[in-house]
């Protein structure tokens, strides 16, 4: 008798959970995604909690609606959730808590937008902030110590490149960190001095934690609070997933926290810094996902080299803009082996940034070494920036099974300055995604936020016109570069998923993937080349629920 009980008691658990689940169908939605690897169209789609049931295409005949809460999507466009497969997302929060340089015009405009947030936040112990770009501003200087002098002569200031890879200090922050004239550059770095041999304020790369190590960090709830306004922020601009480019053990206990308390807005694929804290020890426990497959660490992240517009990347023959300058690697060729080799073994993705033709050259042959000892081939190993590259260097990607791992927009900023540093040979190489895709190269597409805009559709509009909101250069610039819709919207989507190691889970709208997706008005596939980067997100949905609206869509039934 007690074994029907038992089937009963399964069959109401069952029938409890069907009642739980909610089916939503969106109607009248002009949809597009990628089926069999081919753009297709479709009409309608309808999920069950956070899974797809089924996709349908035009034309065809919808089920009935009893008991599915039905949404009339007014014909605007859907597309799978924007995934951006390079960001630093506590980086990016951080960055929206401190003072915005982006887009500053001058030197003078930097100091004068620092004062206005000092102004505006006078508890700060030290002005930190991030954006500026010499190679913006008419002289085409690095900017000195002595303009935030006369404005901070107290407190310290630290405001970082866009690119992150150099800093521009204060003296107050200077003598806080005890530099003087005498002071010595580690290696992979380098203090900028004058004429006369004193430090300018200006810092690269290594060299950056000279005056880094004497900023107290932000604290646990400081970086939380950050993460969430970053993960609220990329939502609305129609991101459902980004690889954090970079994250530590502090960052991995965070984002398991918030998975905890469902506060993830987005869905996170980190990759483990190395070296970082304990990173050995991090490995050794292998990959880690959640069950709601919110977070996720399956990779690491190394760094080769620096950044082309602080002449930080690594080159093989002198920067054409600095005779006797090649750059900078920022670990040495045994310390690198060590990390891949390692982190291979323990059967982790390696994501490896590299800007300059030495370090794109040295990563895959490295790469090529290490994925014959360790038999990792089908873990889609990646390069990030994949920059400058020799021609011939190109097809390894593909006959090693590496990623190139790209963010258009750096090729739309660097515009005006890569030709000065690279020549006109080398430049040939850079930026050469239809080089890549040619040689049947994946190309996951990212922004490397918040070097750039973390809006996605800046990216789309940059692999495809290869041009800046201006719509400069006319034609594009080495037009012959380009992607065309198709493809950079795959490199945002299921390309992006591919290089996770998520393509089964998302980056594309089928039946059993997960609901992630979102709304727009325009119909990126036909509208004006032009004004894809003027694209707005009306809703952002993930695993099922809507994270972002910027105008409800009501349910009609």
């Amino acid at each position: 008798m007690k074994k029907p009980q038992f089937i009963s008691a399964i069959s109401l658990l069952l029938i409890s959970s069907q009642l739980m689940a909610q089916t939503t169908l969106i109607k009248n939605v002009n949809g597009y995604t990628f089926t069999d690897n081919s753009l297709t169209q479709f009409s309608a789609i309808s999920f069950t909690d956070d899974i797809i049931n089924k996709v349908y295409p035009i034309g065809a005949v919808l089920p009935a609606s009893k008991g599915v809460i039905v949404i009339d999507g007014q014909g605007q466009t859907m597309l799978p959730g924007l995934i951006d497969a390079h960001g630093h997302v506590i980086g990016y929060g951080h960055s929206l808590l401190r003072v915005d340089l982006v887009n500053a015009t001058s030197e003078l405009d930097a100091v004068n937008r620092t004062i206005s947030y000092a102004k505006d936040n006078p508890s700060m112990s030290w002005i930190l902030g991030r954006g500026w770009n010499q190679v913006q501003w008419s002289n085409n200087s690095y900017p000195n110590a002595k303009s935030l002098d006369e404005a901070f002569p107290n407190k310290p200031v630290w405001l970082r490149r866009v690119d992150g890879h150099a800093g521009w200090a204060n003296s107050k922050a200077m003598a806080l960190a005890g530099i003087t004239s005498a002071s010595k550059a580690p290696v992979g770095g380098d203090i900028i001095k004058d004429k006369n041999g004193l430090p300018t304020g200006i810092f690269i790369d290594n060299a950056m934690t000279l005056i880094t190590a004497s900023i107290t960090p932000p604290s646990p709830m400081e970086d939380k609070i950050a993460l969430k306004r970053a993960m609220h922020s990329l939502a609305s601009l129609g991101l459902t997933s980004v690889h954090d480019a970079g994250i530590e053990q502090k960052d991995i206990a965070l984002y398991k926290t918030l998975a905890s308390e469902g506060n993830m807005t987005i869905r996170i694929n980190g990759m483990l810094y190395l070296p970082s804290t304990n990173w050995q020890q991090q490995l050794e426990q292998g990959p880690y996902r959640t069950e709601d497959e919110m977070f996720a660490v399956n990779s690491v992240k190394i760094q080769a080299d620096g950044a082309l517009g602080s002449r930080g990347a690594s080159l093989i023959n002198d920067y054409s803009d600095h005779s006797g300058h090649k750059g900078l690697l920022l670990h040495d060729k045994k310390s690198l082996q060590h990390y891949i080799d390692f982190a291979m073994n323990a059967g982790f993705q390696v994501n490896t940034h590299a800007i300059g033709d030495n370090a794109n050259k040295l990563i895959l042959d490295l790469y090529q070494q290490a994925i014959q000892k360790s038999q990792t081939k089908a873990l889609r190993h990646r390069i990030e920036h994949a920059q400058v590259l020799r021609l011939e260097d190109i097809s390894r990607f593909s006959s090693l099974n590496v990623i190139a791992s790209m963010q258009a927009t750096h090729a739309t900023s660097d515009k005006n300055m890569a030709v000065t540093r690279l020549g006109g040979k080398r430049i040939l190489g850079a930026y050469a995604w239809r080089k890549l895709l040619d040689s049947n190269t994946i190309i996951a597409a990212g922004s490397d936020f918040p070097v750039e805009s973390p809006n996605p559709f800046f990216g789309l509009h940059a692999s495809i016109t290869r041009q800046d909101h201006k719509d400069l250069p006319i034609g594009g610039w080495y037009a012959d570069q380009k992607m065309t819709r198709t493809e950079a919207l795959r490199s945002f989507t299921i390309d992006a998923a591919y290089a996770g190691h998520q393509e089964k889970l998302i980056g594309s709208l089928e039946a059993g993937k997960k609901a992630d997706f979102i709304l727009l008005a325009d119909d990126l596939l036909t509208m004006p080349e032009s004004t894809i980067w003027q694209s707005q997100v009306s809703q952002t949905w993930v695993a099922g629920k809507k994270v972002f609206s910027a105008i409800d869509v009501p349910s009609v039934e």
